[in-house]
C-alpha cells in the first residue's frame, strides 16, 4: 500500500488542470471592499468553498481516482475521513464508475454521513477516534486489494489540489500576498508549487489553528485542518515553498466567518476562513495586495448559529444579560415595555425564579437583545440600572 510521494511539478500539475477541464469549477475571485477596509490592503477571495461537494477536495480525489488502471478502479478506492475529503472522494468514484468505501469515525455528523452515502459509497461507521478509523480502513484495504486515497500524502492529490494556483495566477494580475491553510499540508503544498513555478515573486504564506500547535488543546473549530503534524513530504515541500507560517486563534476565526457570511455573503467552514483571519490578525506580512483562499464551505449548521451568535456578540449587535425583577405579576411586562420604547428587539427571556444571588422576593431574568453596536451595549446597561434593574453583562 505505500507508494513513493513525491514533489509534482509544473507539467504534472497542468496534466492533473487537463483531467479536471469540465470536472472541477474554475472557482471565482472576488474582491471584498469590507475585507480591504479592515485590513488595510486590498483583499481578493478564492471561492473554493463554491467549488463541487463544497471544498478543495475533488480536485486532488479526482486526479487520483482518474490516473488509476481500470483494473485498479474495478476494486474500487478507500479513504478515512469525517468530513471533505471522504465526500471528494465518494463523489469522484462516482463519476469514474468505481465502488467507494469510506471509513468515518462513529461521531461523524450525519449531515457530512447522509452526504457521502448520497453520493454513492458504502460508508462504515468505525472507531472514536480518527486513528482507529484509518486502522479499519488500512485493514479493508490489505483484504480487498482495494487503493487507499490518501487526503494529503500522495503526488497525484498534490497535483488536483495545485491547479488552484495555476487558476489564480491567471485571475488575479496585481498581487502581492497568498494566504493558503495547512491542515495535513497537500493543498498547501500543490498551489505553493504551481505558483512558485508560474509567479515565483509571490509571498506565500500559511496559516494553521493555534489548537493544533505543540502544547495546545488539540482542539479547533477549523475541524477540517485540525491535524496536530502535517504530513513529513509535505512539510518538506512547504519549508522549500512558503515564506512563513502562522497561527490563528478560534476568535479569529470566528470573527471571520461572520465577517465572510455578513459581508461577502459567502459561507465557509473554519478551515476555509482561516485565511481571512490571518490578513485580517495583521500576521501575513506585506503591505499589498492580498489573496486569501476560502478552501471549504462545509460548516456544521449547529457550529454555524453558535458562530454567529458569537460573532455578533463581539460586535455589539447582541447582549445577554442578567437582572432581576420584582417577584410581582406585571413587573416583566414592565420590563420589557421599557425596553420596547428604546426600539430593542428582545430574541429571548428566560425566568430564574431559583437563580443564586437573587434576592428573597425577585425573580432572576436573562434577556437576549439585539442591538446596533458595543456603544448601544453599554447605553442599555446604564438605563437598566437607572430604571432599577442592575445588569450582568453575560456575553
Amino acid at each position: 500500500m505505500a507508494t513513493q510521494v513525491t514533489a509534482p511539478d509544473l507539467p504534472e500539475i497542468e496534466r492533473a488542470r487537463e483531467r479536471l477541464a469540465g470536472v472541477a469549477r474554475v472557482t471565482p475571485v472576488f474582491p471584498s471592499e469590507t475585507l480591504s477596509r479592515l485590513a488595510g490592503r486590498p483583499v481578493r477571495l478564492k471561492a473554493e468553498n463554491l467549488q463541487r461537494t463544497g471544498s478543495f477536495k475533488i480536485r486532488g480525489a479526482y486526479t487520483k481516482v482518474s490516473g488509476l488502471e481500470p483494473e485498479q478502479r474495478a476494486a474500487g478506492v478507500v479513504a478515512a475521513s469525517a468530513g471533505n475529503h471522504g465526500q471528494a472522494v465518494a463523489w469522484a468514484a462516482r463519476e469514474l464508475g468505481a465502488p467507494a468505501r469510506i471509513f468515518m469515525p462513529q461521531d461523524s455528523p450525519m449531515a457530512k454521513v447522509d452526504a457521502t452515502r448520497n453520493y454513492g459509497a458504502e460508508v462504515e461507521l468505525t472507531g472514536a477516534a480518527f486513528e482507529e478509523t484509518l486502522a479499519t480502513a488500512r485493514a479493508h484495504i490489505e483484504r480487498t486489494g482495494a487503493t487507499f486515497v490518501h487526503p494529503y500524502e500522495d503526488t497525484l492529490v498534490m497535483s488536483g489540489q495545485g491547479t488552484i494556483g495555476l487558476e489564480l495566477a491567471e485571475q488575479v494580475a496585481e498581487l502581492e500576498t497568498v494566504v493558503l491553510p495547512i491542515g495535513g499540508g497537500g493543498l498547501a503544498s500543490g498551489i505553493s508549487l504551481a505558483l512558485r513555478a508560474v509567479r515565483p515573486g509571490l509571498r506565500l504564506v500559511g496559516v494553521q489553528a493555534a489548537g493544533t500547535r505543540p502544547g495546545g488543546s488539540g482542539y479547533t473549530i477549523a475541524d477540517g485542518i485540525a491535524v496536530k503534524e502535517p504530513g513529513e513530504p509535505t512539510m518538506g515541500i512547504l519549508s522549500e515553498t512558503l515564506d512563513d507560517i502562522v497561527f490563528v486563534e478560534d476568535e479569529q476565526i470566528a470573527e471571520a466567518i461572520v465577517l465572510l457570511a455578513e459581508r461577502t455573503k459567502l459561507v465557509v467552514e473554519g478551515a476555509g476562513a482561516v485565511s481571512v483571519a490571518a490578513i485580517l490578525g495583521g500576521l501575513a506580512g506585506g503591505s499589498g495586495p492580498a489573496l486569501a483562499l476560502l478552501s471549504g464551505g462545509n460548516i456544521d449548521a449547529s457550529l454555524m448559529v453558535q458562530v454567529m451568535r458569537r460573532g455578533l456578540a463581539l460586535h455589539g449587535r447582541y447582549l445577554v444579560l442578567r437582572t432581576r425583577v420584582p417577584d410581582r405579576p406585571g413587573e416583566l411586562a414592565k420590563l420589557l415595555g421599557l425596553l420596547a420604547e428604546e426600539r430593542v428587539n428582545v430574541v429571548e427571556v428566560e425566568h430564574q425564579r431559583e437563580a443564586a444571588g437573587v434576592p428573597v422576593g425577585h425573580t432572576g431574568v436573562e434577556l437576549t437583545l439585539l442591538t446596533r453596536d458595543p456603544e448601544h451595549c453599554e447605553q442599555l446597561i446604564a438605563e437598566l440600572d437607572g430604571w432599577g434593574y442592575p445588569a450582568e453583562r453575560l456575553d
